[in-house]
């Protein structure tokens, strides 16, 4: 096999290298292939550092291979691939088709990828009776394989879109989409929601794989998945997702629910029944679940056998499989995949063309990867969320009581000091309760509710201030005063300016003595009625810097000068001063007339 030829592409927009490359063939025959390199990071590396990891996908130009649409790199972001997208859905012989989008996904390493490649088998061979094939067919299409590592990442298509007539006669294109595992070592739940979501969205049957049960935790994560979905959805209706299918795999009890269709609505009715004995959060979950999607069935499949489970040489052939586990693929491929039973995709009602889905992987994809959506959180985070969020409201409670009860609406003004202190006492105990009290999630995930409370607390204090300043009768009676102030002010300059003639500066301080009395009116309106408070609070606020930028620093400086004269009038006259004190002791304190001839006549 030699080189023929071949072809470089670059796609600067996605960082997408595409080599195509045609190979000579042993018997002489070419074959084309198209080779695709996707760099995660696409940030150059410094000098001497690790080249950043590349991933190569290798698919055949004919139709035939996956094809990683949603790409997520080591920081955990998804990325579109749109290139590979539109090179896949914007084929001329099908754009134009409605379509149909079947789409796997749950767990990972529970065989996804292994069940659909048999949907491959079925549409390959037109939906033929014997279309399982050989019993010595190796399997193929999307990448499998055993253990216990997780094989798919991100969002795959197979390459080769099927068109399928139905019973009408209509022509559909037929798309199979495999997804990224969820709750695998690597994953956090926000890649698990988002895979989740987009696969659902996009598609319009949903294949939830489970294995062995339908278990509580199963309808909760999924009930997570589908809400995250539906955030992301402007104007999803009443039923934002169209079919969801449980898939439950290694059934073990056909006893008490037979293999198959039957038995796995059978045991799905059991699961989603809602009763009233219920809790309350055990029949929202339900709820929920039904209102996201318009059809909800169930399958139950056997398990596959040991040799498959334990072989590491399993390459799919039939005859490795046990004859229960062929017996119901056979059931469940055509229910999921006969042109009759096909489910056409829909948004707002209507059908969905291929060319159409490339735009709304776009948009979503985008949506997913900005902050417009609530991070999901685990179960373990969202309980320690609510128990943290509990104890901050708790002991705010407390700051709020003992605040209430030292300068509530009741009480009277108190110094800005002496609340300082009742502040720093209520915030102290506040602080102790939210410490004493049981929460999860450890001293750290609790340390920035901690710095919640205390901001939230600060804010309080804020308002419990200028509520105490509002009792304080002087502070309250500042705006009228100083209103008067400048209106008598006024009155004695026009009549200053009266008996000197100067008529125009009289008037001009009458006029400024009647705008004042006018605003003092109005704002005794405005206070006695409680309209056009705003207009009011500009009232306040003018005469409160009148009062602190012009009267009080007048005033202030007069006070001053005045107490100076009076002292310098005191100092300036000692004779007088020691007259009068001389006059007011005799006329207070009589002496004794022994006292004054000892005075007359002191001792020598």
């Amino acid at each position: 096999m030699t080189l023929n030829q071949g072809t470089k592409e670059v796609h600067p927009r996605s960082k997408v290298i595409s080599y195509h490359l045609v190979i000579m063939g042993e018997r002489g025959d070419e074959i084309e292939f198209e080779v695709r390199k996707k760099n995660f990071r696409t940030s150059s590396a410094a000098p001497g550092a690790p080249a950043p990891p590349v991933h190569s996908e290798y698919v055949g130009v004919g139709g035939v291979g996956a094809v990683q649409i949603v790409l997520s790199d080591d920081e955990h972001n998804f990325e579109l691939d749109d290139i590979a997208l539109e090179k896949v859905l914007l084929r001329e012989d099908i754009k134009d088709l409605p379509v149909a989008v079947v789409s796997v996904a749950g767990a990972f390493r529970k065989g996804k990828s292994f069940l659909l490649d048999f949907f491959i088998r079925y549409l390959r061979s037109g939906g033929s009776p014997d279309w399982l094939g050989a019993d010595d067919s190796p399997l193929e299409g999307f990448s499998w394989r055993g253990g216990a590592e997780r094989d798919t990442t991100g969002i795959l298509l197979w390459s080769q879109v099927y068109k399928v007539k139905t019973p009408s006669g209509e022509e559909i294109a037929v798309i199979l989409m495999d997804t990224q595992g969820a709750f695998d070592s690597q994953s956090t739940v926000r890649d698990c929601a988002t895979i989740f979501a987009l696969s659902t969205m996009t598609s319009s049957v949903q294949i939830y794989n489970l294995s062995q049960n339908v278990q509580e935790d199963d309808l909760q994560h999924l009930q997570l998945f589908t809400e995250y979905g539906r955030l992301a959805l402007e104007d999803c209706g009443d039923t934002p997702f169209q079919k969801l299918q449980f898939l439950v795999r290694d059934w073990s009890y056909p006893y008490d629910a037979p293999y198959g269709a039957e038995g796995g609505n059978k045991m799905l009715e059991r699961r989603l029944e809602v009763s009233d004995k219920q809790h309350h959060e055990l029949q929202s979950l339900r709820k929920h679940i039904r209102s996201c999607f318009s059809e909800i069935s169930c399958f139950l499949m056997p398990h596959p056998g040991l040799k498959v489970a334990t072989n590491p040489a399993f390459d799919g052939r039939l005859s490795d499989i046990e004859p229960d586990f062929k017996e119901q693929l056979k059931e469940l491929v055509p229910l999921v995949l006969a042109p009759e039973n096909l489910v056409v995709k829909r948004i707002g009602g209507q059908k969905v063309r291929v060319k159409e889905l490339v735009h709304y992987f776009k948009a979503y994809t985008a949506i997913y990867q900005g902050n417009e959506l609530p991070e999901p959180k685990s179960m373990l985070e969202a309980t320690a969320e609510a128990n943290n969020l509990s104890a901050v409201a708790g002991a705010k409670d407390k700051y709020q009581t003992i605040m209430e009860e030292v300068c509530g609406g009741s009480k009277p003004f108190m110094s800005n000091a002496e609340l300082e202190q009742e502040h720093i006492r209520a915030k102290s105990e506040s602080v102790q309760q939210f410490l004493s009290s049981k929460k999860m999630g450890g001293v750290d995930f609790s340390s920035r509710y901690l710095d919640t409370l205390e901001k939230d607390m600060e804010d309080l204090f804020v308002n419990y201030k200028s509520h105490n300043e509002g009792k304080n009768i002087f502070k309250s009676a500042r705006t009228p005063a100083t209103l008067f102030t400048i209106a008598a002010i006024c009155y004695i300059l026009s009549g200053v300016f009266g008996l000197v003639g100067m008529y125009s500066f009289a008037n001009m301080f009458n006029l400024f003595m009647g705008v004042a009395l006018a605003v003092l009116a109005l704002w005794a309106y405005i206070r006695q009625t409680g309209t056009m408070r705003d207009f009011g609070t500009h009232i306040d606020v003018a005469a409160d810097y009148t009062w602190k930028y012009v009267l009080k620093p007048v005033y202030v400086k007069l006070m001053a000068k005045g107490m100076e004269s009076a002292a310098n009038g005191m100092l300036s006259s000692p004779g007088d001063n020691d007259s009068i004190f001389q006059s007011k002791f005799n006329s207070t304190s009589p002496i004794p007339s022994s006292s004054k001839t000892n005075i007359k006549s002191p001792r020598k």
